[in-house]
């Protein structure tokens, strides 16, 4: 059968795209050997949101007596129900985009896919049996999985990855976290706020790396507070599984020390889906586990393209949901523009929230920009002491000379709900002042944005 359209994968980058391409008139087909959603909603984005918010009402209710609540017992995390609860939650999530898929007319093509050279894609079922299907345009939408160190093998008992981590049969004492990007930031505080004794272990000097470093010393000391152990400039030398409790051995800029706990997870980064896939067959361009592409995505062979996490930049659901619809409007005629990658906001769901967008101060610096830095704390705003939750800032990164808006920062309750605001002021090129005027709702954690960018001006009222 011929289509206009097959994609491969079914992630946020593919399925997007499928639907986009089926609004624009064309005969699309998805290929997904697993669960429609991919990783990110069936093994990543969704149930860990699932999983972080059993946590924070179980700290919620911990802390019950600060609200003027009073609960005659103690309670208790139910490990296993918050995983069921998590499932569930994905599941819903997967039949979501079974309906969509069905409302817009695309076919599901169950299996594995391989690209074929001559524009045609080989789908090969559970049961081993092949068949090929030809379009005029074909989409790589893979995704990644974890990646594996040399000396960290992931095992799926005692050395984990964040698969695993979902769906443990039951909570461990104690667990050692290999990494504090976004992944690795999450599950410590989810396992930490239900008691487990969390080892944060970090290479870079500070925790999540890549936010700006007055986020990142924030943070630590927000997990420290919480009772999790962080080990910053540390790397894991080696891990002996043999006995009841694995043995980690760790050299810091102090030595070596061991750390025993019942479950290691590594949490070091992601490795693209590209292997088996006829990438080499076709003559499709690849350098560093990563597909080659163009700003609308197009690879060194007509009519193969390439999303997501296969190809450079942000390995991030949203960042794959907007490269597949500027991929399929440029194949359908329309004029998109590129993706500006300065602007893709990033966002870490623990306690608390950590969410940017655009130039760290560090960043600014160094790209030569002479600049302006506003910072509002949440323990001066009225609407984060009644909600209990002052932990955090707005930092707000501006062009001295013209007032764009470089960056912003944030750190603290329900700050991924904010960072939008900032994407699109960024957007549309706002200047410091311009925020300043626009009034703000009071009392909101929001407000935070429109103070900091007052005090980089020297006019915050509330400071």
């Amino acid at each position: 059968m011929n289509y206009d359209l097959i994609v491969v994968g079914s992630g946020p980058g593919g399925y997007v795209a499928a639907i986009r391409a089926s609004q624009l008139g064309m005969k699309v087909a998805v290929v997904e050997k697993a669960e429609l959603g991919g990783v990110c909603l069936n093994w990543g984005c969704i149930p860990t949101k699932a999983l972080l918010k059993s946590a924070n009402v179980f700290e919620y209710l911990k802390h019950a007596k600060d609200y003027g609540i009073s609960i005659d017992t103690e309670p208790k995390a139910d490990f296993s129900a918050m995983v069921k609860r998590s499932r569930d939650v994905a599941a819903g999530m997967s039949k979501g985009i079974q309906f969509l898929f069905k409302k817009n007319k695309i076919d599901v093509l169950e299996g594995f896919g391989k690209v074929l050279p001559g524009k045609k894609v080989e789908v090969k079922a559970e049961d081993g049996k092949s068949k090929e299907y030809s379009a005029n345009h074909i989409i790589i939408a893979t995704g990644a999985r974890s990646r594996e160190l040399p000396n960290l093998k992931q095992d799926s008992k005692k050395i984990i990855g964040y698969r695993k981590a979902m769906v443990l049969e039951k909570q461990p004492e104690s667990m050692v976290v290999v990494g504090s990007g976004a992944i690795g930031s999450e599950f410590a505080y989810f396992y930490n706020a239900i008691g487990t004794k969390v080892t944060l272990v970090e290479v870079m000097p500070n925790i999540v790396p890549v936010e700006d470093e007055d986020v990142s010393k924030q943070l630590e000391r927000s997990f420290k507070k919480a009772g999790m152990k962080i080990m910053t400039n540390a790397t894991v030398e080696e891990v002996d599984t043999r006995g009841k409790k694995c043995k980690v051995k760790i050299k810091t800029s102090k030595g070596e020390e061991t750390i025993e706990a019942d479950i290691v997870l590594s949490a070091v980064g992601i490795s693209s889906n590209i292997e088996g896939i006829g990438l080499a067959e076709a003559g499709i361009t690849v350098e560093k586990d990563k597909i080659k592409v163009d700003e609308f995505y197009r690879t060194n062979v007509e009519g193969y393209y390439a999303i997501g996490d296969v190809v450079s930049g942000q390995a991030l659901a949203h960042v794959a949901s907007a490269e597949g619809i500027l991929c399929v409007e440029k194949i359908a005629g329309h004029n998109p523009e590129p993706i500006n990658y300065n602007n893709i906001p990033g966002c870490t769901y623990c306690s608390p929230e950590v969410a940017s967008v655009g130039y760290t101060e560090k960043a600014a610096k160094e790209a030569g920009y002479e600049i302006k830095v506003g910072k509002f704390p949440f323990s001066a705003s009225g609407k984060a002491s009644a909600a209990g939750s002052k932990d955090g800032f707005v930092k707000v990164i501006f062009d001295a000379k013209y007032g764009e808006l470089l960056g912003v920062h944030m750190i603290g309750a329900n700050v991924t709900e904010m960072i939008a605001e900032a994407v699109v002021a960024r957007k549309l090129e706002t200047t410091g002042h311009e925020i300043i005027k626009a009034v703000h709702p009071h009392p909101t954690m929001s407000e935070a944005i429109m103070e900091a960018a007052a005090a980089a001006y020297g006019e915050v009222i509330h400071l």
